[in-house]
């Protein structure tokens, strides 16, 4: 049996492109979109003054052993971190036990962890981002991550309909057999500042407009990816992926879809740039 395909397709040329049930005012999983939201709390935390860029991870996680990894390094994936937790992680809910009291304790032994000195190469870290994001909130004083997300990011570009915790009746979930749905991977613990954001997708329309085309917060953040002048983000996880990216002429697109392979999320997101942009890096 044919899994269906949930799809859609933002792009500032015309209306949504929707297909096998797709919706643009319904949840879905963003996956590691969200570490361009938590690169986003870090620059407007330092430019507010509340830490450093350069700040050392033991300043603002003191059970931390000196590695001499940054706070920006681990948005720039280069702290020498692994990309995951050590241990073997559950296929069917890989993140479901990874709670802060597990993050901290990897935190303690952070040196007997990295792979590499730190600032010498990038490597994908999503177990950077949640020790990112830990090293966020006792920074602001033990706020939750949800709170630093609206106050920097949210509030400030007056973009809704994003968080850790949507209403079950606003969620979209892949369909599965028999009518059916999947069960989303359980993301709200410490791997939430990689990976674990819902929103509906003209919210992340919104985002990605106003970070990386309108640029209301300044410069892009250092999470987001680079290729010439194209910044863009994907993610996936679980049944859900995601492609968002613009260009520097106002060429921008979303695209999310459920059930469907990350590598052709992220072929359609190039095509839909390169039909609406002047020029796009192969």
């Amino acid at each position: 049996m044919r899994l269906r395909v949930p799809t859609c397709v933002l792009t500032p040329a015309g209306p949504p492109a929707l297909a096998d049930g797709h919706a643009v005012d319904r949840y879905v999983q963003i996956g590691s979109l969200t570490k361009a939201v938590t690169g986003t709390v870090l620059t407007r935390m330092a430019a507010a003054g509340a830490l450093s860029l350069d700040d050392p991870l033991e300043r603002w996680l003191p059970e931390a052993p000196t590695t001499g990894i940054t706070l920006l390094q681990l948005a720039r994936h280069t702290s020498g971190l692994p990309r995951l937790p050590p241990g073997a992680l559950p296929p069917r809910d890989p993140y479901a036990a990874f709670d802060r009291p597990a993050l901290h304790a990897l935190v303690r032994r952070l040196d007997t962890l990295v792979t590499r000195p730190p600032g010498q190469e990038e490597e994908y870290s999503n177990l950077g981002y949640a020790v990112l994001g830990a090293a966020l909130t006792a920074a602001a004083s033990g706020a939750s991550y949800e709170e630093l997300v609206t106050e920097h990011v949210l509030r400030p570009l007056d973009v809704t309909e994003v968080g850790a915790h949507p209403a079950p009746e606003r969620r979209l979930l892949a369909p599965g057999r028999f009518g059916g749905t999947r069960r989303p991977w359980t993301m709200d613990g410490a791997i939430l500042p990689a990976g674990g954001l819902w929103a509906t997708p003209r919210a992340t329309a919104d985002l990605v407009v106003r970070l990386l085309v309108e640029r209301r917060l300044g410069d892009p953040a250092p999470s987001w990816q680079t290729a010439g002048p194209l910044h863009w983000h994907n993610g996936a996880v679980g049944r859900a992926s995601v492609f968002a990216g613009a260009l520097p002429d106002g060429a921008w697109v979303v695209v999310h879809r459920l059930n469907g392979d990350t590598d052709t999320t992220d072929r359609m997101g190039i095509a839909a740039l390169k039909r609406d942009a002047r020029r796009v890096p192969e």
